[in-house]
């Protein structure tokens, strides 16, 4: 097999709070690189505390690229990531510096390192079908009738999961196939103009990751998360939707246990433990995918600080690297 010369690029992954977006500055500082951020949340403006968006400080630190693409109700694909992705690693490395790949959203490094299947595009008449049906029969019932045409996908998929329970049957009317079948198939998609080392920041202790989600979270409070969040529900194109909680960027992770808080569903303790325990169940999901990628290497990003180095050293000098090609 002949040699791969393409240049490279280093990939930050891991699960929400686990130190990705202080190593990806650490780093781009310290080896000329910028970073591209691979964050569904961070595609969106106005979207900045509740997400852990960087800070103007911090990117002023460094270059970061695919952040603040769309207005909170604008929508966003994981095709189109992969396309401006591409670009984005193309222009760095044609400003002679070091690509670096940070964040959780597995389907965003899906697409741009393996591509996606070619299924069906989303279709507005289908989704505003699915959303009546779904206002006047319940999201439980819709998924009942996907059990019936994808059981496997069913199996996947919460019967509470509105946006894939969606998708499943969107799919499902538009071709007559499930997504499952259509996962079976990957498009022919170019190769990532950069080989990648994939590297997984996990903290081996998983109640100290659960510390970490706590902590940040709570920081995301003391910071104004609900008045970001009370500003968003003043926005004309939020407050006059007819379902805002079902749009993509308000089903991150706390934005939609604060909306639900602040409609008056819970107190502001019960609000808390809620967006705790759905950024638990996000960084469960998140290691669950990663365990996946049989090409990344797992590190505790706070013990083995200096083994990642070594790791990252061997690659940036062409030795060691086992995620070639």
């Amino acid at each position: 097999m002949p040699a791969d010369t393409r240049p490279i690029a280093i990939a930050l992954m891991g699960p929400t709070a686990s130190g990705k977006t202080a190593l990806a500055l650490d780093w781009a500082e310290r080896f000329g690189g910028e970073i591209v951020s691979v964050d569904s949340a961070l595609v969106y403006r106005r979207l900045d505390i509740g997400s852990a968006k960087p800070t103007t400080a911090e990117r002023s630190r460094a270059p970061h690229h695919l952040i603040d693409l769309r207005e909170p109700w604008q929508p966003y694909s994981a095709a189109e990531f992969a396309q401006d992705a591409r670009r984005a690693i193309e222009d760095i490395l044609a400003r002679g510096r070091l690509p670096i790949l940070a964040g959780g959203t597995g389907l965003y490094f899906h697409a741009l390192l393996h591509g996606l299947s070619p299924m069906p595009e989303a279709d507005a008449d289908t989704r505003a079908q699915l959303e009546a049906q779904a206002q006047a029969r319940g999201w439980a019932a819709l998924h009942a009738e996907l059990a019936a045409v994808d059981p496997a996908a069913a199996a996947r998929i919460h019967a509470t999961d509105a946006q894939r329970i969606q998708r499943a049957l969107e799919v499902y009317r538009l071709s007559g196939r499930t997504i499952t079948d259509w996962r079976g198939e990957v498009s022919q998609h170019p190769r990532p103009p950069a080989r990648v080392l994939k590297l997984v920041l996990a903290p081996a202790d998983r109640a100290e990751l659960h510390e970490r989600i706590a902590r940040r979270f709570d920081l995301m409070l003391d910071g104004g998360f609900l008045d970001e969040v009370r500003a968003l529900r003043a926005i004309p194109e939020l407050r006059d939707h007819r379902a805002p909680q079902d749009l993509p960027a308000l089903r991150a992770v706390g934005y939609r246990q604060a909306w639900e808080h602040l409609d008056g569903a819970t107190d502001l303790r019960e609000f808390r433990d809620r967006g705790v325990y759905a950024t638990r169940q996000l960084a469960k999901r998140q290691l669950t995918w990663l365990r996946g990628e049989l090409d990344a290497r797992w590190f505790d990003p706070q013990r083995q600080r200096e083994a990642l180095d070594v790791a990252r050293a061997a690659f940036m000098d062409g030795a060691g690297d086992s995620t070639k090609g």
